[in-house]
């Protein structure tokens, strides 16, 4: 989600329960220019009971505008917003055209300045992107990155856009959030209407109940088992404790955690969410999840600390684009399962590393960069992994260190600009092992795949030192 997000945020990461947990949110096609700071759009978001609205008031003349977050809903890959937004301006639609969400005017001339549309808020998870969460109480909780929009010239232009990413002239939209039931929660204040521009945050609508500790804050579903909420505010704050003494100050020392429930399903159990600067959203669903046990509770435990770890890494840094977030996602799942280990010797690490190599060697058969447009967004999270077990493998060899001995001189030479490059990454990898060898195996699995992965990753282990074995032509970790 991140959240990816993330980042997600979100790929599915499946157990053999049948559990799913998402990560970090993807970022946006559209980067914003500096310096333009004015919207692109005022925009008043407003719940009346069971009517929501969100009404624009566009910044220019233009016969398309696409919607910077026009990502799909998970598994199915269908488009959420032409689902649950309807236009009520008369001569507007909103509808897909290609991989972008936009409103365009009927007649072919420049959308109307101002746009009304009626919503159905709708929970399902996103793939890559920030889900809406709902609560038993009736709260709702919505992103506002979800109403950002951008003008086009044409709906010919879309594909480049697509294809190549742009700057965008506008800043982001000015939102106002009102809720004619009560206050609304930002960033943990409650306000009777709040407004702000690239607040990139969710904001709340209904009385959930935050709760503030010195480590943590928590707005939690009334209904969530209650095992699962003193786990989360036992573990997370050790998890960021974990964090901050291997690696130094992330983006957050006192993180907020937003948790939904959706109820004991007896068919389907998962847990999903995302992370944003300073929060962690999840969302819990099954009838499993009612009772404590040792799966569910390393699975909450893993999720914990693989949102975590986007403090550090999403956060504190970022990767330069969306194909190299390998960088971010794969390396949060080799940071949570080292903590995890460290921090309850029981945790099975092996069986969650082993998954890694399997689903890369699964995935590697097509290029590892270009895993988001096929909707493969496990690729970045499983190799993404791999690489990192190499790395951490010839920081061993070099100075008997781990992955975080590898991973903090990266974080810090990077924090006064933020961006981790795939350039740094992997310049930083050929420095530690002195072998450019494994450059070579990695670049070829991101930017090329291969018909069996397997002879890649066996070189990557075999030169960095990972312990293996084959079996039956299969990598087998030792």
């Amino acid at each position: 989600m991140s959240g990816r997000r993330l980042a997600l945020c979100t790929a599915a990461m499946l157990m053999a329960s049948s559990l799913a947990a998402c990560a970090t949110a993807s970022p946006p096609v559209i980067a914003q220019t500096p310096g333009k700071a004015q919207p692109a759009a005022e925009v008043a978001v407003t719940r009346d009971g069971d009517v929501w609205t969100a009404d624009y008031v566009l910044a220019d003349d233009a016969p398309v505008w696409g919607f910077e977050r026009s990502t799909v809903i998970d598994g199915t890959r269908e488009p959420w917003r032409p689902r649950d937004w309807q236009v009520t301006t008369p001569g507007v639609v909103l509808e897909r055209v290609g991989d972008l969400d936009v409103l365009r005017s009927l007649d072919g001339r420049p959308v109307p300045r101002l746009v009304s549309l009626r919503l159905t808020p709708s929970s399902d998870d996103l793939e890559a992107d920030y889900s809406i969460l709902k609560f038993t109480d009736g709260s709702v909780a919505m992103y506002s990155g979800a109403f950002d929009v951008f003008p086009l010239p044409s709906l010919e232009a879309i594909p480049e856009t697509m294809e190549r990413g742009t700057e965008r002239e506008w800043g982001a939209v000015r939102i106002t959030w009102t809720d004619r039931a009560g206050p609304v929660l930002l960033k943990g204040e409650r306000l009777t209407q709040a407004t702000a521009q690239d607040a990139n945050a969710y904001v709340l609508f209904g009385q959930a109940q935050m709760k503030e500790m010195d480590r943590l804050v928590t707005v939690v579903d009334p209904e969530l088992p209650a095992w699962l909420v003193a786990n989360i505010e036992d573990f997370a704050p050790r998890m960021i404790d974990y964090y901050g003494h291997r690696l130094g100050p992330g983006e957050t020392r006192r993180p907020t955690i937003m948790a939904s429930w959706y109820g004991p399903n007896p068919t389907h159990t998962s847990l999903s969410g995302s992370v944003l600067p300073g929060l962690i959203t999840a969302s819990f669903e099954g009838q499993e999840l009612l009772s404590e046990s040792a799966e569910i509770l390393a699975l909450n435990r893993w999720f914990i600390g693989h949102e975590s770890a986007h403090f550090w890494l999403g956060q504190t840094v970022r990767y330069e684009r969306a194909r190299d977030s390998w960088i971010t996602e794969g390396g949060a799942d080799l940071m949570a399962i080292r903590a995890l280990k460290t921090l309850d010797p029981t945790y099975d690490a092996q069986f969650e590393l082993q998954r890694e190599v399997d689903d890369c060697v699964k995935l590697g058969v097509k290029p590892v960069s270009e895993a988001g447009r096929r909707g493969e967004h496990r690729a970045f999270y499983a190799c993404g992994a791999v690489f990192a077990l190499a790395a951490e493998a010839a920081q061993k060899r070099a100075t008997g260190g781990d992955w975080f001995d590898f991973l903090k001189p990266l974080i810090d030479d990077s924090r006064e600009d933020g961006v981790l490059t795939r350039e740094e990454w992997l310049a930083h990898l050929t420095a530690v092992s002195a072998d450019p060898e494994l450059r070579a195996q990695i670049e070829v699995l991101l930017d090329t795949g291969m018909a069996d992965p397997t002879p890649a990753i066996v070189t990557l282990f075999e030169r960095s030192g990972v312990a293996y074995r084959m079996t039956d032509g299969k990598i087998e970790l030792i």
